[in-house]
């Protein structure tokens, strides 16, 4: 990720990510019609990621290639800008 904007996609994509898990867990253990929705979190981020890499960097998204590897790293990058390791 060379562009700033790429970085801010990918960290608002795993946020939503985070706060759509929290929302769905929360629901699942109250009414189990809402575990279902769980199969849909692996598809809120992409389009934060893909938008990023398709018209911000030109380049081909990972995921397509190597989802888990992708979001192993999705997850280094956000560690390392929060602990200052990479600037934004």
């Amino acid at each position: 990720h060379q562009k700033r904007s790429t970085k801010v996609f990918h960290i608002i994509g795993n946020i939503a990510t985070i706060i759509y898990l929290s929302v769905a867990i929360k629901l699942s253990i109250s009414n189990l019609f809402f575990l279902p929705t769980l199969l849909i979190l692996p598809f809120i981020i992409y389009p934060f990621a893909w938008y990023s890499h398709l018209f911000l960097e030109k380049n081909k998204p990972a995921a397509w290639s190597k989802p888990i590897w992708a979001k192993m790293c999705d997850w280094r990058m956000i560690y390392e800008v929060f602990t200052g390791k990479i600037k934004l």
